[in-house]
């Protein structure tokens, strides 16, 4: 089984500048690979024939030139040869529709550099310690020191970051474990199993903004402490931002307190990733064999809300203001991480984790399974207007999202869809609520109106 691990690394100020070279070099060859495909790509659509299209390759020799590019001589020629490699291998993902098209990038404080076999080895010196040579015999930067927590297996390739000034090494080796079992199985497995049993070892995860995780045993916050640590990073970032505004464009003190803001906003960062940590080790360590989320649209939840104009073409408000201060609640939670790390953590473990649909969870009753948004009284209450059932919302929440898949698991005729952490579905796509909820008259009556009213018109 892959086992990924990240290390500290204190290279010397010399190993500094080269390490930057060299990563200021593997981004001129992609950005020179995203400018090549843009040219050939605009050639071919105006001079060309129809169906003719750019090339798509790893060729980066022609971008080294004695007069126009002669840096890239100091560079040693694999990192050259990994980094058209990578714009390779990304646009063939696009390709196939998992990710997007490759973008140039720009030249910032962060920076990274791909390092294959013949570029690194990792050394027991006389001392015992295990030190790490980074570049080949002739071009080379020594041995990088780096701080590591345990033992590990030697990796086939590495990446060397740097982030804000600090600089890491990361990779993925064999650890010799079996590897985990896929969801596929687990749905296998778990379609066999009994209401009882399904009932007493699923629990269901609901994410919010004024309480971030409720599994509907147990809810899941920041301490006291980091909410103060938070609150004051933020303010000290608030500062910052006033001193670098009246500050010189350019200037070497802008720059440190660029570089303040930016180690402030990692700060904040790090309390978020140790939250999540934490919390997705404790639902893992339960006696719980499967973990169910919701298949909330992230990216979709944090858009900017469009400009709205009246009659007369004016521009009118669309509080862009409070969108932006519920999305920032949102993102400083850290949804996708909590996702993510319970996934690993439970395939370590032999468990499952499944997404459910996420519609009208904080509106339908867990009792009756009635679904109105007046239910929702305030953010904590939910009062369900056919059987009276009163209960905090979110932890009402998180039972409907455990009723919703233990319904799905029940069901034959179920199956996951989607990449990561697949979705259960009744059908490719298919909404799947929890029984048959009981909607408003009016809001029926009125749309089977304006149907009425349609048909009506196109057969007149």
């Amino acid at each position: 089984m892959l086992q990924g691990i990240r290390l500290k690394a204190n290279p010397t100020d010399q190993q500094k500048l080269i390490l930057s070279q060299w990563m200021g070099c593997a981004r001129f060859i992609w950005n020179a690979k995203c400018d090549e495909h843009r040219y050939y790509s605009a050639y071919a659509r105006k001079y060309c024939p129809v169906g003719t299209f750019a090339p798509v390759d790893t060729k980066a020799a022609q971008f080294k030139s004695r007069e126009l590019s002669p840096w890239l001589y100091s560079c040693p020629s694999q990192i050259i040869r990994n980094s058209a490699t990578h714009w390779y291998q990304t646009f063939q993902k696009h390709m196939k529709g998992l990710c997007g098209k490759p973008k140039r990038k720009p030249k910032t404080d962060k920076g990274s550099i791909y390092l294959t076999k013949e570029l690194f080895r990792f050394d027991v010196c006389e001392d015992g310690v295990t030190r790490l040579f980074i570049g080949t015999k002739t071009n080379n930067i020594g041995y990088l020191s780096f701080k590591s927590h345990g033992a590990f297996n030697e990796p086939k390739s590495l990446y060397i970051r740097k982030e804000i000034g600090r600089y890491f090494v990361s990779f993925c080796y064999d650890d010799g474990s079996e590897e985990p079992a896929t969801e596929k199985e687990h749905l296998e497995y778990l379609k066999g199993a009994s209401k009882e049993w399904l009932e007493e070892y699923v629990i269901g995860v609901d994410r919010g903004v004024a309480i971030p995780v409720h599994t509907g045993v147990e809810a899941y916050n920041f301490t006291e402490n980091q909410k103060k640590s938070i609150d004051k990073r933020k303010r000290y970032v608030e500062k910052l931002q006033r001193r670098l505004s009246r500050q010189t464009t350019g200037s070497n003190r802008r720059q440190k307190t660029k570089n303040r803001i930016a180690r402030q906003h990692k700060k904040v960062a790090n309390i978020r990733q140790d939250f999540c940590h934490k919390t997705s080790r404790k639902m893992v360590d339960s006696k719980v064999k499967v973990i169910i989320f919701e298949d909330l649209k992230t990216s979709k939840m944090t858009r900017k809300p469009k400009a709205k104009k009246d009659r007369s073409g004016k521009f009118i408000s669309n509080k862009a203001k409070q969108k932006a201060g519920l999305n920032k609640a949102i993102l400083n939670v850290g949804w996708h991480y909590l996702e993510t790390y319970t996934r690993y953590k439970a395939a370590k473990a032999g468990k499952a984790v499944f997404k459910v649909p996420a519609y009208y969870t904080s509106q339908e009753c867990a009792e009756c399974d009635y679904t109105h948004p007046d239910n929702r009284k305030t953010q904590a209450l939910f009062s369900c207007g056919s059987c009276g059932h009163v209960d905090n919302a979110d932890r009402n929440a998180s039972i409907v999202t455990k009723k919703r898949a233990i319904n799905l698991l029940l069901d034959s005729g179920t199956e996951l869809v989607g990449k990561g952490i697949p979705v259960l579905t009744k059908g490719r796509g298919a909404i799947c609520k929890t029984g048959k909820c009981k909607h408003s008259p009016a809001s029926g009556s009125e749309t089977s109106k304006k149907k009425r009213t349609v048909a009506t018109a196109v057969a007149a």
